[in-house]
C-alpha cells in the first residue's frame, strides 16, 4: 500500500463527533485533493479548562462509527496516548516523523487561525504544516512564513447544542449514523 502524500490533521475534542466535523473534513478533501484526514481526539486541550464529557474510549468509538465507509478518514489516537495537555506541535512533529514524504496540513477554524501565534511553538508549526482555514465568513489574515488555504462553508452543528439537547432528553440533529444509538446505549451526556 502506498503512503498517502497529502494528509490533513484534524484535532479536537469530538465530544461528540457530528456532521459539521465531517462536512469540514469533506470540503478540505475536495478543495485540496487530500489523500487522508486523520481525526485526532485531544486528551485535554490546553485552550479548554474543562475536559471532554465522554471518555477517551467513548470518543474514539464514536469517531469509528462516524467515519465508517469514508476511505479518506482515519481515527488516530496519538494525542490520547500522550500525557495531557494535547499540544499540536507534538502531534505535528510525530506526524512528520511518521510520514516524512507527505505534505502535512492542519484543519482549523478562523478563530483558531487567529489564535495560532499563542499556541505552543508556533514557529515550528509554521515550518511543519500548511493550514486549512475553514471560515463561515470573514477572511483570515495572512502571516509571513505561514502557508494557508481558505475553505469556505457553514454547517449548523454544535457539540455543545447536541449535549444540551441530550441532557433535556431530546433527540439532537446532526449526529452521524450509529453515533446516537451509541450515546443512548452508553447513557452519555444525560
Amino acid at each position: 500500500m502506498t503512503s498517502p502524500s497529502r494528509i490533513a490533521l484534524f484535532g479536537g475534542s469530538f465530544d461528540p463527533v457530528h456532521e459539521g466535523h465531517l462536512e469540514i473534513a469533506r470540503r478540505a478533501v475536495e478543495a485540496l485533493a487530500l489523500d487522508q484526514v486523520r481525526f485526532l481526539p485531544a486528551r485535554r486541550s490546553p485552550h479548554k479548562p474543562q475536559g471532554p464529557k465522554a471518555s477517551d474510549d467513548e470518543r474514539l468509538a464514536m469517531l469509528e462509527l462516524a467515519l465508517r465507509g469514508r476511505d479518506w478518514a482515519v481515527v488516530d489516537d496519538f494525542d490520547l496516548r500522550c500525557p495531557p495537555p494535547s499540544y499540536s506541535v507534538r502531534t505535528a512533529r510525530h506526524m512528520r516523523s511518521a510520514f516524512p514524504a507527505a505534505r502535512l496540513f492542519w484543519i482549523v477554524g478562523l478563530d483558531q487561525w487567529e489564535a495560532l501565534p499563542r499556541w505552543r511553538d508556533p514557529d515550528a508549526l509554521a515550518e511543519l504544516l500548511e493550514f486549512i482555514v475553514f471560515s463561515r465568513d470573514g477572511d483570515p489574515r495572512p502571516r509571513d512564513g505561514w502557508r494557508m488555504h481558505l475553505v469556505r462553508g457553514t454547517h449548523p452543528a454544535s457539540a455543545t447544542a447536541i449535549r444540551e439537547a441530550l441532557q433535556r432528553g431530546e433527540a439532537p440533529s446532526w449526529l452521524p449514523d450509529g453515533v446516537l444509538d451509541y450515546i443512548h446505549r452508553r447513557r452519555l451526556y444525560s
